[in-house]
């Protein structure tokens, strides 16, 4: 392999067999060669393919000054992630992730553990990705021997819910809230306490996960007619209502509009996660 770039003495840019634009990285990979010079593959460790031009742009300048043992963690994680989680993710995570673990250990190393306000939100709504961030602690407690407190496993969730929605980060942190508002329209409105343990709610909370993501990709389910609609709102009438409210709510905190053919299936979703409560 070619060496196109040094990024520092662990870190180059070169080409794979297929020519395409890779980040190798092992120890001294880099030391006392130039560009042109050749790198062979018994040489690295680890291996970042970015798609994505301006990302990878980004992610050379911010991994120079990264210690490779975090680079490498990180990669780990994402790998985990996608391969044994099946999330898909942003390229962006790549990004993200890199910066806020190499943030955390040094905030962490100067005796700094911030609280996490979105914490019992997180573990509510976002388990899967709770867990990643419960994983990512625990490899770093494992390679480095450092032992960062759970409200870092919170933060480190944002950033899969993040990927994964391909949102900024200020909206990915009223996302919980957004949730726990809903379910409290829900409860209001009906008049029931709903049950966390039940199917149905996971259900319902799984389908306004998915609302919002096609909402942020500009995804709406169209309006095809109005049959569907209509029997939804003369069958369940509160339901109907306590749909149309929350898609108000929606609306209002994420500054776009919901289609009503979302809205009949939330409503039908609301009835759902209802039935066993009444």
């Amino acid at each position: 392999m070619i060496i196109e770039k040094i990024i520092n003495n662990n870190i180059v840019l070169t080409h794979d067999h297929k020519n395409r634009e890779i980040i190798a990285m092992g120890k001294g990979i880099g030391f006392g060669r130039r560009k042109g010079d050749s790198v062979s593959q018994s040489e690295i460790e680890k291996v970042f393919r970015i798609k994505e031009n301006e990302t990878l742009l980004k992610f050379q300048d911010m991994i120079a000054d990264i210690p490779m043992e975090r680079l490498i963690l990180t990669d780990d994680v994402i790998s985990y992630a996608i391969n044994v989680e099946n999330l898909k993710l942003s390229q962006n995570i790549y990004l993200t992730l890199v910066d806020h673990i190499n943030f955390a250990i040094e905030r962490f190393k100067e005796g700094m553990t911030p609280e996490n306000a979105l914490m019992w939100e997180i573990k509510r709504f976002y388990p899967q990705e709770y867990a990643l961030g419960l994983y990512t602690i625990r490899l770093i407690h494992d390679r480095m021997g450092l032992l960062l407190p759970d409200s870092e496993a919170g933060f480190i969730a944002l950033h899969f819910v993040n990927a994964q929605y391909s949102t900024h980060m200020k909206d990915t942190l009223s996302l919980p809230h957004l949730m726990r508002d809903i379910m409290d329209i829900v409860m209001s409105e009906l008049n029931v306490n709903l049950n966390e343990n039940s199917i149905h709610y996971e259900r319902f909370v799984t389908h306004i996960k998915f609302l919002i993501q096609r909402l942020y990709h500009n995804e709406m389910l169209l309006d095809e007619d109005t049959i569907f609609e209509d029997m939804m709102k003369e069958k369940y009438p509160r339901e109907f209502e306590c749909g149309k409210r929350i898609a108000k709510y929606i609306e209002h905190e994420t500054k776009s509009e919901i289609t009503r053919m979302e809205m009949t299936y939330l409503a039908i979703h609301i009835k759902r996660v209802t039935m066993s409560e009444e």
